[in-house]
């Protein structure tokens, strides 16, 4: 596994990013859709055919598709507690897409969280 650790590596933050797009796309979907006020399985079907006809939603499904490939891939080639460990980069990414794409706001201790998240894959990799 040592020789292709940088692609590995590569391979799983491309996953995460892969990740990271399918839950940008998928939160700018229900966003835009209105939740019925009653909770009946009328509403709930409405509201899901309503989700289902937006083409975001479609590529969200797309980069899960194709995230799963390339994880697949990494399977093959890396040890699962290494791919698993490692493959907290999409906390990071998310983090960072909900700051500064969907303009979220963030208090230090998230930021702080996120830091030890990065630590924690620096050890990880390392080890």
């Amino acid at each position: 596994m040592r020789d292709g650790l940088l692609i590995i590596l590569f391979m799983i933050a491309l996953t995460s990013l892969c990740d990271t797009f399918n839950q940008l796309f998928l939160k700018s979907a229900i966003d835009s859709l209105h939740f019925p006020g009653k909770f009946n399985l009328a509403g709930v079907f409405k509201f899901i055919f309503q989700l289902l006809i937006k083409p975001r939603v479609w590529l969200s499904f797309v980069f899960s598709v194709i995230s799963l490939c390339i994880w697949l891939l990494v399977l093959s080639k890396a040890d699962l507690n290494f791919a698993f460990s490692a493959d907290s980069m999409h906390y990071i990414f998310i983090a960072l897409a909900s700051r500064f794409v969907l303009k979220e706001r963030f208090g230090y201790l998230r930021w702080l969280g996120t830091a030890l998240i990065v630590t924690g894959i620096v050890f990880v990799s390392l080890n």
